[in-house]
C-alpha cells in the first residue's frame, strides 16, 4: 500500500511517499482499494496552496482514482464489496486506500481497465457537462475547441463528434494538429501560423462557431468572440493561459451570445444526480466506441516526481497515470 502526502505548501517534488491509513467508511461513504490514479494540473495548484480548496496538513492530493470497493458505509445503496469503481474526489486520490463520499464514486464501464478509468472522471466529466448540459450542443452545429490537445480539449473533441457536431480544433504546432485530427477533429487551426478569426470564419462560410469550448482564457478567448455565430454559447472552463479575460457585454448583446461558466466540481454540491446521469451518458458513448481516452504514460507511484515533471512540461498530449502498489 502506498500514498503521497503533502506536509507543507510547495512543489510536487516536495511530496512524501508513505503508507496510507486504514480505510474505514463512515455513514454515506465507500472504501476503495485503488489500483491507479491520474494526475491533473490542479494537483500542482493544491500542492502549492493556490487552489480554491486548501486541506489541512498532511493531506494526500489527487482528484481521480480507480479500484475496487472494499467496504460500504451505513446508508449506502447501489454498491457492493468487489465492485469496480472510479472516484472523482476533492483530494486523496493518490493513495491505494481511499474513503470517499458515495456521491463521488461511480461504476467503471464494462471492458474499461483501471488505468483508463483513473484517467476518465475529470476530463470527460467536465467536457460532457459543459457540452451537453451547459452548452446544449446540437447535431449539425459547429464546435470550436480551444487548447484542443489538453486533456479536456481532447475529450471535448470526442464528445462533440459523438453528439454529431462539426469540430474545429485550435492548436499550436504541427504535432498537436496531428493529435487533434487523430482524436476526430474535422479541421484544425494552428494559431502559430494562422489567425483564429479568419480561419474559423473561412471554415464556416463566414458564420462562425455555434459553441466555443475554452479551458484557456486570455487572448484566445478574446479572439474567439470575433468568430462566433449568432446565438453562440461561450463555455468558460478554465484559465490555463494565465489571464482571466474581461468580457465586453456589448458584444454578447449584439451577437446574442451567452457566456456560460463551467465549474464541474460544484455539481457535486448543487446537482449530484446530474453527474450520475452524465457519467451514464459517457458510459454509453464508451460502449459505442466513440471515446478513446489518451494515456501518455503509466508510471509506478514511486516515480511521482518524474510524472509531475512530465505533466508540467506539456510537451505531449494525454493523461499521466500512476499505478498504486497492491
Amino acid at each position: 500500500m502506498v500514498a503521497l502526502f503533502c506536509d507543507a505548501w510547495g512543489q510536487p517534488t516536495d511530496l512524501r511517499l508513505g503508507e496510507p491509513s486504514e480505510a474505514t467508511p463512515g455513514p454515506g461513504e465507500i472504501a476503495v482499494q485503488a489500483h491507479a490514479a491520474a494526475l491533473n494540473f490542479a494537483d500542482t495548484l493544491m500542492i502549492a496552496g493556490k487552489y480554491q480548496v486548501k486541506p489541512p496538513f498532511p493531506f494526500t492530493p489527487g482528484f481521480e482514482a480507480a479500484g475496487e470497493v472494499t467496504a460500504v458505509g451505513e446508508g449506502v445503496s447501489g454498491f457492493a464489496v468487489g465492485d469496480r469503481v472510479f472516484c472523482a474526489l476533492q483530494n486523496g486520490g493518490l493513495s491505494s486506500r481511499i474513503v470517499a463520499p458515495a456521491k463521488r464514486v461511480f461504476p467503471i464501464p464494462d471492458s474499461m481497465d483501471f488505468q483508463t478509468a483513473a484517467a476518465w472522471p475529470v476530463i470527460y466529466g467536465t467536457s460532457h457537462i459543459a457540452l451537453v448540459h451547459r452548452g446544449h450542443l446540437q447535431a449539425g452545429e459547429t464546435l470550436l475547441v480551444l487548447g484542443a490537445t489538453s486533456g479536456v480539449g481532447l475529450a471535448a473533441i470526442e464528445i462533440g463528434k459523438a453528439l454529431g457536431a462539426r469540430v474545429i480544433a485550435q492548436v499550436r504546432g504541427p504535432a498537436k494538429a496531428t493529435a487533434a485530427l487523430q482524436a476526430g477533429a474535422d479541421a484544425v487551426v494552428d494559431t502559430q501560423s494562422e489567425d483564429l478569426r479568419d480561419a474559423v470564419k473561412g471554415l464556416t462560410d463566414g458564420k462562425g462557431a455555434d459553441v466555443v469550448y475554452d479551458p484557456l482564457g486570455g487572448d484566445l478567448f478574446d479572439q474567439s468572440l470575433r468568430c462566433v455565430n449568432w446565438d453562440a454559447r461561450l463555455l468558460i472552463v478554465g484559465f490555463a493561459a494565465g489571464r482571466i479575460q474581461q468580457i465586453p457585454a456589448n458584444v454578447l448583446l449584439v451577437k446574442g451570445v451567452a457566456a456560460v461558466g463551467v465549474f464541474w466540481n460544484a455539481h457535486f454540491i448543487h446537482t449530484p444526480g446530474l453527474l450520475r446521469q452524465s457519467f451514464a451518458g459517457l458510459a454509453r458513448m464508451w460502449s459505442e466506441g466513440a471515446l478513446r481516452p489518451l494515456i501518455r504514460t503509466n508510471l509506478p507511484a514511486s516515480d511521482y516526481a518524474r510524472a509531475y515533471a512530465m505533466l508540467l512540461d506539456r510537451a505531449e498530449p494525454g493523461k499521466i497515470v500512476l499505478t498504486l502498489a497492491d
